[in-house]
């Protein structure tokens, strides 16, 4: 009997126990369920919230199309497109799907035209049993994804596929990659407009990206009644340049024909309708190709050197210190000054003289452009003072940025002429100690042709928005700087300098052509003008009475002659007897 008890009460702890170690196990169980709901509805809800997302809904990027850029045409009045889009292929391959690697990599070779280095790297790609995608080409032109096509279609190219991209292209060879810049990738790998045009308008351009995000089923489709939310794609600005198709590829090339002919680093030209200030033409040699931009090896090439490259100008600033003294009234054409050949007394440590140390005697005010004197500007200089001149100097737009339309422009330096010392101010009279941009010079001598009115020149016609909205650009006359009155006069005193003095090879036969020569030295390192490195610059207009362009033209270190006359001078005279005969311009006598 008390054994049986004691079993008894043995057995009861062990079920007890059993029991405690059951409820404890199920504690543990509804602990770990409770963490697990925890983690997924708390801790991950998000990641969980977004795979759920993928699975139900449906978004998608809506991209814009990159506005055109078009150039003018001022004879027919079209418009013809020089930044555009194409849609180019991108050829890819799943190694896993190619049949025969060396029958599709010398196919593939054939419509590229690979080397044979290049056709092993594609042999080793498509060899890659186990990848499922290897880039094969990008930006493939039509008629070689036409030979894909082809090829495929009599069974060859298994594994092959390609997808069309928009891409950025530039049809007119030769118009200026100055001008318009490129599209170019950002580290991120987006792309925007680098220089130029493209850079400049490069929002108006891109346009406004859109959406579009949707509820599916189980098996992916759109549910038509369930949550849509959409943002239309806005496509980009057409942008239409004041440009003239006709005059900047002309011009251009006769730009590079010349600096190859002098065998010169470099050049550029502006040419401005002087009534609007409407750019007409500018370029720069050497220049790019936007369409291969990634060849260039230089990247300062890409800057436009019109608006870019400021020089110490030298005499064709002349004009603008005399047609600032004639202003001011503290001299005429018919003034005179007696020429020593040097001037020691405006604080400068050596004397000033002329070029070639040539002593000129008693000239009038006409007879100091026509031979280009240095010591007669100085002269002209003092006569209205320093002040007087400085003002002068700034309301003609030196040292400022002109507000043309193009990335990258610098605004010069004409700060020397703040300086207490009268010896910067007698240095700038004549060209030296300041510096302008081709593009300055140009406005600058727009006022002597348009009747004292300086214009703000400008690069965009107008901006056709993606709404309808047209954004027609209106001429700006920034202020009077000289009276008509002045402009007359120096446009007579130009004309003689064309016709009589180191302008003679810009004359064009039957026209008055106003201009000036600029012969400008080049500092070194140290400050000191090295006498072999020279600028050559002619800076003009015409016809004169009814002036149709006013024009610069600019040429650097030439090595086969030293003077502009030679140089920027001829140039600025062909490309003024082509504009003649483009605008129909009857002979003047």
């Amino acid at each position: 009997m008390s054994f049986k008890n004691q079993r008894r009460g043995d057995t009861s702890g062990d079920s007890n126990r059993r029991l405690h170690v059951l409820r404890f196990g199920f504690l543990i169980f509804a602990a770990l369920i409770v963490w697990r709901l925890f983690t997924l509805q708390v801790v991950n809800s998000a990641y969980y919230a977004a795979l759920a997302e993928g699975q139900y809904s449906f978004y998608k990027d809506l991209y814009p199309e990159r506005g055109t850029v078009y150039a003018s045409d001022l004879k027919d009045g079209q418009r013809h497109p020089v930044a555009t889009n194409i849609s180019l292929g991108f050829v890819v391959a799943d190694p896993r799907n190619v049949k025969d690697v060396y029958e599709t990599a010398n196919i593939l070779a054939t419509i590229f035209g690979l080397t044979d280095e290049e056709l092993l790297t594609l042999e080793d790609r498509l060899a890659k049993a186990d990848d499922q995608w290897e880039p094969v080409r990008r930006e493939v032109p039509e008629e070689q994804l036409a030979q894909i096509d082809a090829a495929q279609k009599d069974g060859k190219l298994k594994g092959i596929s390609y997808t069309r991209w928009p891409s950025r292209t530039y049809p007119e060879t030769g118009f200026g990659g100055q001008i318009l810049g490129f599209v170019g990738t950002n580290d991120d790998g987006s792309a925007s407009g680098k220089y130029g045009i493209e850079s400049y308008f490069d929002e108006e351009l891109a346009g406004t990206a859109g959406y579009l995000q949707s509820e599916r089923d189980d098996s992916g489709r759109l549910v038509p009644v369930g949550d849509q939310s959409f943002q239309a794609a806005v496509d980009g600005a057409d942008i239409v340049l004041t440009i003239d198709r006709n005059i900047q590829y002309t011009a251009c090339k006769m730009l590079r024909q010349a600096v190859l002919r002098h065998g010169a680093d470099s050049g550029s030209l502006v040419i401005l309708e002087p009534s609007t200030g409407a750019v007409l033409a500018m370029c720069g040699a050497p220049d790019f190709d936007p369409n291969i931009y990634g060849e260039v090896v230089d990247a300062n090439v890409f800057n436009n050197p019109a608006i870019f490259n400021a020089y110490e100008p030298g005499s064709v600033f002349k004009p603008i210190t005399m047609a600032a003294a004639i202003d001011a009234g503290a001299v005429t054409p018919s003034t005179t000054f007696e020429d020593f050949g040097f001037v020691d007394d405006v604080g400068c440590e050596t004397p000033i003289r002329n070029s070639e140390d040539k002593v000129y005697g008693t000239q009038t005010m006409t007879q100091v452009l026509e031979q280009s004197i240095n010591t007669g500007v100085i002269f002209v200089m003092e006569a209205m003072g320093r002040e007087v001149f400085a003002n002068y100097v700034n309301n003609f737009g030196f040292g400022a940025y002109s507000g043309i339309e193009l990335d990258k422009e610098v605004p010069g330096n004409v700060s020397s002429l703040k300086q207490t010392s009268d010896c910067y101010a007698a240095t700038a009279s004549f060209g030296q100690g300041i510096t302008v941009t081709p593009l300055q010079l140009a406005a600058a001598y727009v006022p002597l042709a348009n009747g004292g009115r300086l214009m703000q020149p400008f690069v965009v016609q107008e901006i056709d928005y993606a709404d309808g909205r047209v954004e027609k650009t209106e001429p700006i006359e920034v202020r009077q700087v000289v009276s008509d009155k002045t402009a007359n006069l120096l446009s007579a005193i130009l004309i003689s300098v064309v016709e009589n003095g180191h302008g003679k090879k810009a004359q064009v036969p039957g026209y008055y052509i106003a201009g000036k020569t600029g012969t400008a030295q080049v500092a070194g390192p140290g400050g000191s003008y090295s006498p072999d490195d020279t600028i050559g610059s002619f800076a003009g207009y015409g016809p004169v009475g009814d002036p149709r362009f006013v024009m610069v033209t600019r040429i650097d270190h030439p090595r086969d002659v030293q003077y502009a006359e030679s140089t920027a001078a001829p140039l600025f005279g062909e490309i003024a007897e082509f504009l003649l005969r483009y605008f129909e311009v009857p002979p003047q006598r």
